[in-house]
């Protein structure tokens, strides 16, 4: 029976008669010459070349499996919760790499980018909220998800959280179930159909099939959640948003989200497309009922639509 791959080629040569007069065959290796039993080498290659196979087929199936999965950096100095959190988000068809601190971070995010970050706030050397605002200023990855995950439960810290770009404030003692229920939710932000046509309003610019904030000609890097959140106010523009239909539609049945949060979500934005987030111009507040965006024909000033 032939053996596929690298032939053995059996060469017989006169090397002298025997006592019955037969020749001699040796076996030899087409490409190394090296002489042995042609029986015995074939055997050889035929396991070596099924272990490679095997190899290769592993590889890529393990390889395809990561790619077909969203990855998730977890960055918690403490190896107990850190492995906890792996093994609940692994279960959920997640890939995941765990960090003990935030210094290499960045780096291996540059490389391979992630889906999601966890990070913990406490971390040694760059804390969490250093990191956190690191990444927001990376162009390459700056709408990434962030979700903290920290023992600081006060609202001062969850604020200061929100403020620095996180998406969601998880707050230890934790549901390990919770916890992949929000990164899912998160995740789900991503995944609304984008509009084929940028909508533009004034000097603003939505780009929702490449995720683009354009102001005044000069590109701005949001969260999802913010990007999200403008995205409905634009698309509902001229009309009163209250806070809780707000939460409804951007953060849907999120119950841990609170009113708050739409107000510092809010402040983030007008930073963004605001002249002066002072004196609101696009997104101005309608006291004791909620936020409303302008219409384009509302502007004080008008400016080419191309």
């Amino acid at each position: 029976m032939p053996v596929k791959g690298r032939p053995l080629v059996s060469l017989t040569r006169k090397s002298g008669k025997r006592h019955d007069g037969e020749e001699r065959s040796l076996g030899y290796d087409e490409v190394t010459g090296r002489r042995g039993s042609n029986q015995g080498r074939q055997s050889l290659f035929v396991v070596r070349s099924a272990v490679k196979r095997g190899a290769v087929l592993n590889f890529r199936c393990r390889l395809s499996q990561f790619m077909a999965k969203p990855s998730v950096f977890i960055v918690e100095d403490d190896g107990g919760i850190s492995r906890l959190v792996r093994h609940h988000l692994e279960a959920a068809g997640f890939a995941t790499t765990i960090f003990s601190n935030g210094r290499s971070v960045i780096q291996e995010a540059e490389r391979v980018l992630p889906s999601l970050f966890v990070l913990d706030v406490m971390l040694p050397g760059i804390d969490g909220l250093e990191l956190c605002r690191t990444i927001r200023q990376r162009p390459s990855f700056a709408a990434t998800p962030v979700i903290f995950l920290t023992a600081r439960s006060s609202e001062t810290d969850r604020v200061l959280g929100l403020e620095l770009g996180a998406d969601d404030y998880v707050s230890k003692p934790f549901s390990p179930r919770e916890l992949v229920a929000r990164v899912k939710a998160v995740l789900r932000r991503f995944e609304t159909p984008p509009s084929p046509i940028p909508m533009r309003v004034g000097d603003i610019e939505i780009d929702s099939s490449a995720m683009i904030l354009t102001v005044r000609g000069k590109q701005h890097s949001t969260t999802a959640t913010e990007f999200r959140m403008l995205e409905h106010f634009v698309r509902h523009r001229g009309r009163v948003l209250t806070r809780d239909q707000i939460l409804d539609s951007v953060w849907g049945d999120e119950a841990y989200v609170t009113p708050r949060s739409v107000d510092v979500y809010v402040r983030r934005l007008r930073e963004k497309i605001e002249r002066d987030p002072e004196s609101p111009v696009y997104l101005r507040t309608v006291r004791g009922a909620g936020y409303r965006f302008v219409r384009y024909a509302e502007l004080r000033f008008r400016e080419p639509l191309c």
